[in-house]
C-alpha cells in the first residue's frame, strides 16, 4: 500500500507540473550560484512536494527521507521522480540512532564530497517553521553552502496538519524560487552555529513569501 501511494503521489506531482506555468527567480534558476556546486537544499516540511522539479540538467541530488511509514510513501515518489535517497531524520538525542540520523548526516557529507546536492526539510517533525540544527552541522562539517528553496502554486489545498502542508493542484501558475545562501564556517562556535540556524530560517521565510507573492497568494508558515 505505501508503494501504490508512492506511485500516485509521484504520478499526481507530474500531472500538477505538467499542467502549470511555473516561473524561477531568479530566471536563471541556479546561475548566480552555479560556481558553489554542490549545494545543501533546504526546505520546509509541508512545502515541498514539488522541490524535485527544481533540479536542472546535469546536476546530481539526492534527498534525505525519513525511515517511518509516510516516509516510505515520500522515497517511492522521489525515485520515481529521478532523485537519490538517503534514508534517516534527526530528532531528540535519545532517538536520533534509531532514527538514522548520526548515519544520515555522515552519508550526505560523503555525498557532497562526491560532487552531488542533496536536499532536506529543514525543520524536524512537530517543530513546523523552525529551523533545527541538523542542517546547519552539515553545512559546517561539508564546507558546502545551504540553498534554501520554495515553491508555490495558485491553486491549492492547505491542511490542517502540523506543518500546514499545502497539497498543490493542477492548472495553476507556480514559481521556483532560489533565495540566498548560507553559508557555515567549519570552525564555527555554538554561538555563531544558532545565528547561522536563525538565518537559514529567515531566508527559507523570506524565499517562501517571495514564491507566494508571484502566484497571488500569501504564505502561511507552520507554527511550533
Amino acid at each position: 500500500m505505501q508503494r501504490f501511494a508512492g506511485e500516485c503521489l509521484a504520478l499526481w506531482l507530474k500531472f500538477v507540473r505538467a499542467t502549470s506555468r511555473f516561473t524561477d527567480q531568479p530566471a536563471d534558476l541556479y546561475g548566480p550560484i552555479r560556481d558553489r556546486y554542490p549545494y545543501i537544499v533546504a526546505m520546509w516540511h509541508g512545502q515541498h512536494f514539488l522541490v524535485p522539479f527544481m533540479r536542472r540538467e546535469g546536476h546530481s541530488f539526492k534527498v534525505l527521507i525519513s525511515r517511518h511509514g509516510d516516509g516510505e510513501i515520500n522515497a517511492v515518489a522521489v525515485t520515481r521522480l529521478g532523485l537519490g535517497l538517503v534514508r534517516g531524520s534527526g530528532g531528540r538525542p535519545a532517538r536520533q540512532f534509531r532514527k538514522g540520523g548520526p548515519a544520515a548526516l555522515r552519508e550526505m557529507v560523503a555525498t557532497l564530497g562526491e560532487g552531488s546536492s542533496v536536499g532536506s526539510t529543514a525543520d524536524v517533525p512537530r517543530k513546523g517553521g523552525v529551523a533545527g540544527p541538523g542542517i546547519v552541522a552539515l553545512a559546517r562539517l561539508s564546507g558546502r553552502p545551504i540553498v534554501p528553496v520554495a515553491v508555490a502554486t495558485s491553486n491549492l489545498i492547505r491542511l490542517s496538519t502540523w506543518d500546514r502542508a499545502v497539497i498543490n493542484l493542477p492548472f495553476s501558475r507556480g514559481a521556483f524560487v532560489v533565495g540566498d545562501l548560507v553559508h557555515v564556517p567549519a570552525d564555527a562556535d555554538a554561538a555563531l552555529l544558532e545565528e547561522k540556524r536563525r538565518e537559514v530560517e529567515r531566508a527559507l521565510d523570506l524565499a517562501h513569501e517571495r514564491a507566494y507573492a508571484m502566484v497571488g497568494r500569501t504564505f502561511r508558515k507552520a507554527r511550533p
